[in-house]
C-alpha cells in the first residue's frame, strides 16, 4: 500500500483545533497530536527526560520534565529555547514517524500547532480559524489565562491571515456543527482522491 495522505491540521490558539481534531477521530481518521507527543516525551520514562535533564538539571522533578521549571529556565536564558528545541524536535519527529508508519488507510492527520513555524512535512494543510473576538473569548475563558499571556502567545505564532493564505483548506469554527460537516466533506474528498 502507498503511504497515506498526511493532512497537517493547524491554527492559532483558541481557533478550535482540538475540537476539529476530534471530528476527524469521530470519523475514524487516525490523528497524531504534537502536544500529546511532547507530554509523552516529558513524562516519567519519556525519551526527552534524560536529554532535557542534561541541559537543565533543575527541570527534571521525580523523573519527569517539569514544564514550569523549563519556562523559568527559558525566561532567564536567551539561548535556552533553541537548545531545548534542538533536543526535543528530533524526538517529536521520531514519534510522528512511528505514527505515520502505523496508519492503515488513505488518510492521516497531523495536529501540529506550530506547523508552519517548524516546517513539518505534510501533503496538505488545513487551517482552522475563527474571528478574533471569538478566539480571544475562548482563550480568556481558560483557567489561569490572562490577556497579557494570550498576547505573548500570539506574538510567537504566525498571524491567522498568513496561515489562511498558506493553507490548502480552511475551516471556520465559529459554528461547530458547520465545522463538523466541513470536516466530513473534506475526509470524503481526500479519501476518495487517495484511496
Amino acid at each position: 500500500m502507498t503511504r497515506p495522505y498526511l493532512l497537517g491540521l493547524t491554527g492559532s490558539i483558541g481557533m478550535g483545533k482540538s475540537t476539529t481534531a476530534g471530528f476527524f477521530r469521530e470519523l475514524g481518521v487516525p490523528v497524531w497530536d504534537a502536544d500529546a507527543a511532547v507530554h509523552r516525551l516529558y513524562a516519567q520514562g519519556g525519551a526527552a527526560v534524560g536529554p532535557v535533564g542534561a541541559l537543565c538539571p533543575g527541570a527534571v522533578v521525580e523523573g519527569a520534565v517539569d514544564r514550569d521549571a523549563l519556562k523559568a529556565w527559558i525566561a532567564r536564558d536567551p539561548s535556552a529555547l533553541g537548545r531545548l528545541e534542538a533536543v526535543v524536535h528530533p524526538l517529536v519527529a521520531q514519534d510522528r514517524a512511528a505514527f505515520v508508519a502505523c496508519v492503515q488507510g488513505p488518510l492521516g492527520v497531523l495536529d501540529i500547532p506550530l506547523l508552519f513555524e517548524t516546517g513539518a512535512e505534510v501533503d496538505g494543510v488545513l487551517v482552522v480559524t475563527a474571528p478574533e473576538d471569538v478566539q480571544r473569548a475562548r482563550v480568556l475563558a481558560r483557567v489561569g489565562m490572562s490577556a497579557a499571556q494570550l498576547d505573548a502567545i500570539l506574538a510567537r505564532q504566525m498571524p491567522d491571515a498568513e496561515k489562511r493564505a498558506r493553507a490548502d483548506f480552511v475551516i471556520e469554527t465559529t459554528d461547530m456543527d458547520s465545522a463538523r460537516a466541513a470536516v466530513q466533506n473534506l475526509v470524503t474528498r481526500l479519501e476518495a482522491d487517495h484511496a
